[in-house]
């Protein structure tokens, strides 16, 4: 029980000082409604006339089914990467306390490892999912204002993704910044996957356009699947729409496949259930590496 209100009290210190610097703060939840807003002012343009082009005049899509679906593409790829990349800003406090010394001290104090690693997870994704929810519900009214076909499940599969996803961004980034001893360090290397993560996990261009061989390496990594699951959930009403807008079943595919609302493997279709499954085997084995770097670094300490 002390253990478990000592956890609980690192991480709400580790949440205050991440709500206490204005300038981390505003910049967390301000990328990812910048993203949205590019989106809007830039590409929704491109992307309606793209997909506006390849289907058939005379089928008469109503043009709001066509502005939600891709809405919901755009939407589906913001929260995809804003799940990882918020969460390397969020981290910010473990990086900090390890330049200033304060991680040395609270090693050599009566506080329990566990603690410290659980203190900090959970502050991470505390910070993150708040972010992501915000950028979720700003999502979800954009894509209300292009046009709705989402049913209550989809929504609550939504936000279970972004909170798996958060869970996984929040892993991967704790393992990542454990290596970095500076707030330069942790600047640069936010930056560097907040321009390459989206590409390599399928969020900025879809999977379908790139070439086989690279499209199957793509597939191998656990945050395509998150895009996926994202991609399957925000987008999967639309496919009732185009159905009952007249399209057959064999073109309604090709134009869900063509966006990932349906990913493929080696040729073989990916189930729903497959891709949580691989997300969450990545969730556990990257918080139990950062348990085991923890666990490894305070031994050395001990031996010494």
């Amino acid at each position: 029980m002390n253990s478990f209100k000592a956890t609980m009290h690192f991480t709400w210190r580790n949440i205050k000082i991440f709500f206490k610097d204005k300038g981390t703060l505003i910049s967390a939840f301000i990328s990812p409604l910048v993203i949205l807003l590019l989106y809007v002012l830039f590409l929704h343009n491109v992307l309606y006339s793209s997909f506006e082009t390849n289907v058939p005049a005379e089928l008469g899509l109503d043009a709001e089914l066509m502005r939600g679906y891709v809405a919901a593409y755009e939407v589906s790829s913001i929260l995809a990467v804003c799940c990882v990349t918020v969460a390397f800003v969020a981290n910010m406090s473990m990086v900090e306390d390890r330049v200033s010394g304060v991680r040395a001290d609270l090693t050599v104090s009566p506080v329990k490892g566990h603690v410290l690693v659980f203190g900090y997870y959970l502050a991470t994704a505390a910070v993150t999912l708040v972010v992501c929810y915000v950028a979720l519900g700003a999502g979800l009214a954009y894509i209300a204002g292009m046009g709705w076909f989402l049913s209550a499940g989809d929504v609550f599969a939504a936000i279970l993704d972004v909170t798996l996803g958060v869970l996984f961004g929040t892993a991967f980034s704790s393992v990542v910044c454990y290596f970095l001893k500076s707030r330069g360090a942790i600047t640069a290397v936010s930056t560097i996957v907040s321009t390459v993560y989206g590409f390599i996990a399928g969020a900025y261009y879809p999977i379908s356009q790139f070439s086989t061989g690279i499209a199957n390496v793509v597939m191998c990594l656990p945050g395509t699947y998150l895009t996926g699951l994202l991609r399957s959930h925000m987008m999967g009403g639309y496919a009732t729409g185009f159905s009952d807008a007249g399209l057959p079943d064999n073109v309604v595919d090709s134009v869900m496949r063509s966006l990932d609302a349906k990913m493929s493997f080696f040729g073989s279709d990916v189930a729903v259930w497959k891709m949580y499954l691989v997300l969450c085997s990545a969730i556990i084995f990257l918080v139990g590496v950062f348990v085991i770097l923890n666990v490894v670094k305070v031994k050395k300490k001990v031996r010494t």
